[in-house]
């Protein structure tokens, strides 16, 4: 276990993450355990949070709000020189939370931060980046990040699309969303910013955040969700600035179907689970 006394400066850390492209080859994970205790949520911070995601601005946590919580904490663990694989072209493909009960603003929240199950996929190796929120010793939300290192594979993709009907919501989404994201996640990526810095990573414009879009998905669910339930997601195809998306729907036994997509429903950028 190693505790932080503060959150990572993500600025200091950067640079680090950029040259660990150049000299990170493979290898085991690192056992090590980030964590930090009694960390307040800042009202403002988490205002702004909301209104960039489509969430109403309310004293109880957004489900993924806490997830930008832990961010800089896996963050700091993706640019350890022990990590084996480098942050800068490890891939978001999959991310998983479970919430145990709704979240308040007032609370005081231990946070926890390990990285586990390396293993092989059909395009290369993935691994997950886990995130735990307690308060008082008792668990109340855990994220499991799946990153994807692309190279020689031997697993299966897994992948699958959702039968679901024709777009319920339509969605435009302005060309400055990666960095307005980036101003309340922390996630400064310079493919989500601007089309010059996304161009010397192999994209035409800027891209979305993989958890703007969930967290976007998830702002459509509000008052229609219980207090305890798992969001599931595979993100797909990269969402390209500016953009109109379009949202699907549909109940299940145990929940919901959901999915985002171009506006002409053929491109598939995002499905999740709701149960």
């Amino acid at each position: 276990m190693a505790e932080l006394r503060e959150s990572p400066r993500l600025s200091a850390l950067y640079p680090k993450a950029f040259l660990a492209s150049f000299t990170k080859r493979g290898g085991e994970l690192p056992s090590r355990v980030y964590e930090r205790f009694a960390v307040e949520v800042d009202p403002a911070h988490l205002a702004d949070y909301s209104r960039v995601c489509g969430f109403r601005v309310a004293d109880e946590l957004p489900v993924t709000y806490p997830h930008v919580l832990t961010y800089p904490m896996q963050f700091k663990l993706m640019t350890d020189n022990d990590f084996p694989f480098p942050l800068m072209g490890s891939v978001h493909v999959a991310n998983r939370i479970t919430q145990l009960r709704p979240l308040g603003i007032g609370e005081k929240l231990d946070l926890r931060v390990h990285v586990d199950n390396l293993r092989p996929h059909a395009k290369g190796t993935q691994f997950d980046m886990i995130s735990e929120v307690s308060v008082a010793g008792d668990p109340v939300w855990h994220d499991t990040s799946t990153y994807l290192r692309r190279g020689p594979g031997t697993g299966s993709s897994g992948d699958a699309r959702p039968d679901l009907p024709e777009p319920t919501a339509y969605w435009r989404v302005p060309g400055d969303t990666g960095r307005r994201y980036a101003e309340v996640s922390g996630d400064y990526n310079p493919i989500h910013l601007h089309p010059l810095s996304a161009r010397l990573f192999g994209f035409r414009r800027a891209i979305a955040h993989g958890m703007w879009t969930k967290a976007r998905c998830l702002a459509a669910f509000e008052g229609l969700l219980p207090d305890a339930f798992t969001v599931d997601v595979r993100f797909k195809l990269p969402v390209s600035l500016p953009a109109k998306l379009g949202f699907r729907s549909a109940e299940t036994d145990d929940g919901w179907r959901f999915d985002l997509t171009d506006a002409h429903a053929t491109k598939p950028h995002l499905a999740g689970t709701i149960s």
